[in-house]
C-alpha cells in the first residue's frame, strides 16, 4: 500500500515529468529486489533524465523525511538497492557516455551506463577502462562505484576505485556539487571521491562520473589448466606471482563448479580433475609470449594435469562465458537455499582458507560448499547450497563460520559486492565498534535526516 501523501507524488511528478514516475504494481514489483533475492516493495518508482531531476527529487524527498534508494540494474548480491518503501530512484535513463579524451585518458559518463558497453566503446578506440564484473553485460558504472566493483582482472589492474577521478553528486538535499579531480594529480583536502565509492547510495547520488582510462594492452595470452586438487591450483597461483609474473587474471574453480560446467566446456575435462585455473597475460606480444610460458612452467610444476592456451579471441570468449557462467549454472542444482558470499584472504592463505571450507561442509551434513572466484587477489565467491528454507538456523550458523574463517586469515568479509543487508550483522565483528561509530557519525553529517538508503551496511 501506498503510504506517501498524494500532494507529494504530485509535486515529484512535476519534478521528473509524468513520463519518469511510476506508482503501478507492475514497476514497483520490478523494482523490488536484486541479485541478492531478497524483495522489499518501493511505494513509487522515479527515473531521472539529468541532474537537475535528481536534484528536484531529492530535496522534496529531504523536506518530508522520504527515504530514497538509489540503484542501477540491480545487480548487486547483498541488498543493497532493495528499497523499503519510499522512493526507488532507478538511474538507468541516465545513459550517455558524455565524453572520452584521449589526451587525458578520462572519461566523463552517466550513471546509467553499462559497463560492458563502456568497455567496447572506449576500446574501440584504443583506450581500456579494466574493471570487469561479471554482470558487465547489464550491470551500471554507477551501481559498479556505489559498489567498488571488482572482477578477474583486478588481480593486476584493481579496482573501480582505482579509475575513479571524481564525480558530480547530489546530496540528500538536492544540493548539487562535484567532488574529486579531473587532473591527474589532485591533493587538496580530504578525498571526497575516494569516500564515496562503495558507500552503497548512503552518503550521496551519482549523477556524472569522471573516470580513469590506460591504454589497451597489444596483446592477451589465455591459458586454461585443471589440477588434482584445489591445493595444488592455489600453490601454482603462487609459484606464478613469486616468479615475477603479475597476471592480467588467476580465476580459481573448484570440482563442483567444474562439475557445473564441465559439458558446455570447448576441452574434454580430465576425470581426475578436482580444481581449475584460468590465467591470462597481457602487454607486448614478445611480453605475453615470454610470460605465457613462465605460467605454463608454474603449472607444470605444480602437478597440472592438462593445460591448453586459447588459440583465437572466440576460444577466449567461449573459456570467459563459461566462467561468468558458474552462478547460473550453480543455480540449476536447485537447492532450496543459497547463500553467496565473496570473502577475501591473503594470497598466502587462499590454501588454508580452501581447506577450513572443505571441513565446513564435511562437519554440517546439510550444506554443499562450491567456491570460485579471483584467487589472484584472494577474493573467493564461496556459495553455501542448502536444502532448508532461508530461515533455517543452519544457514545463519554456517555462514557465521565462513566470515570467521575470512577474519581469522587476516582476510576481509567482503572483496568486492559490499555490506547492503545481508552482511550488516558482521560489520562490528570486523571494524569494531569505534570505526563503525566514525562511518555512522560520516554518513550524519552527508545525510543529516538519514533519507539515503536507510538500513544499508550499519
Amino acid at each position: 500500500m501506498n503510504t506517501l501523501k498524494p500532494s507529494f507524488l504530485d509535486a515529484l511528478k512535476q519534478a521528473v515529468g509524468p513520463e519518469n514516475l511510476f506508482t503501478d504494481p507492475a514497476s514497483i514489483s520490478c523494482y523490488s529486489y536484486d541479485a541478492s533475492g531478497i524483495t522489499s516493495y518501493p511505494d513509487c518508482v522515479l527515473m531521472p533524465v539529468n541532474t537537475e531531476q535528481v536534484s528536484r527529487s531529492l530535496k522534496l524527498a529531504h523536506e518530508e523525511g522520504v527515504p530514497v534508494f538509489s540503484r542501477g540494474a540491480g545487480s548487486g548480491r547483498t541488498g543493497a538497492s532493495v528499497p523499503q518503501n519510499g522512493i526507488a530512484l532507478v538511474l538507468t535513463r541516465m545513459n550517455r557516455i558524455l565524453d572520452i579524451s584521449h589526451e587525458d585518458l578520462l572519461a566523463e559518463v552517466e550513471p546509467g551506463v553499462v559497463t560492458g558497453e563502456f568497455q567496447r566503446q572506449v576500446e574501440r578506440q584504443g583506450l581500456f577502462y579494466p574493471p570487469d564484473p561479471a554482470s558487465l553485460a547489464f550491470c551500471t558504472l554507477g551501481g559498479n562505484v556505489a559498489t567498488c566493483a571488482g572482477g578477474p582482472r583486478a588481480v593486476k589492474y584493481g579496482v573501480t576505485r582505482d579509475y575513479v577521478m571524481g564525480m558530480e553528486v547530489v546530496l540528500a538535499d538536492g544540493e548539487v556539487m562535484e567532488v574529486g579531480v579531473r587532473t591527474a594529480k589532485g591533493v587538496v583536502g580530504y578525498d571526497l571521491a575516494r569516500l564515496l565509492v562503495g558507500s552503497e547510495g548512503t552518503l550521496a547520488v551519482f549523477s556524472r562520473l569522471f573516470l580513469r582510462l590506460i591504454p589497451k594492452p597489444q596483446a592477451i595470452g589465455t591459458l586454461l589448466a585443471f589440477f588434482p586438487s584445489a591445493v595444488c591450483a592455489m600453490n601454482a597461483i603462487a609459484s606464478i606471482f613469486t616468479s615475477g609474473i603479475l597476471p592480467r587474471t588467476a580465476e580459481f574453480l573448484d570440482a563442483m563448479c567444474l562439475k557445473c560446467i564441465a559439458q558446455e566446456m570447448p576441452h574434454a575435462v580430465p576425470e581426475e580433475a578436482h580444481a581449475m585455473l584460468l590465467l591470462e597475460v597481457d602487454g607486448t606480444p614478445a611480453a605475453v609470449s615470454y610470460e605465457l610460458e613462465a605460467v605454463l612452467n608454474c603449472c607444470r610444476s605444480n602437478a597440472a594435469l592438462l593445460y591448453r592456451i586459447a588459440e583465437d579471441s572466440q576460444d577466449v570468449e567461449r573459456l570467459w562465458a563459461l566462467r561468468r557462467g558458474i552462478s547460473p549454472a550453480i543455480r540449476r542444482l536447485n537447492y532450496r537455499s543459497r547463500i553467496s558470499e565473496d570473502i577475501c584472504v591473503p594470497r598466502h592463505s587462499l590454501p588454508e582458507a580452501i581447506t577450513r571450507l572443505n571441513a565446513l561442509q564435511n562437519r554440517y551434513g546439510g550444506v554443499q560448499i562450491l567456491t570460485f572466484g579471483h584467487a589472484g587477489d584472494g577474493n573467493l565467491h564461496v556459495n553455501c547450497l542448502f536444502q532448508e528454507g532461508p530461515e533455517s538456523p543452519l544457514i545463519s550458523k554456517v555462514m557465521a563460520e565462513v566470515f570467521e574463517i575470512a577474519l581469522n586469515l587476516g582476510g576481509t568479509l567482503s572483496g568486492e559486492h559490499g555490506i547492503g543487508l545481508t552482511k550488516r550483522p558482521f560489520v562490528k565483528r570486523e571494524l569494531g565498534d569505534r570505526a563503525v561509530t566514525l562511518m555512522k557519525a560520516i554518513k550524519g553529517v552527508w545525510d543529516e535526516k538519514g533519507i539515503l538508503n536507510p538500513g544499508k551496511v550499519f
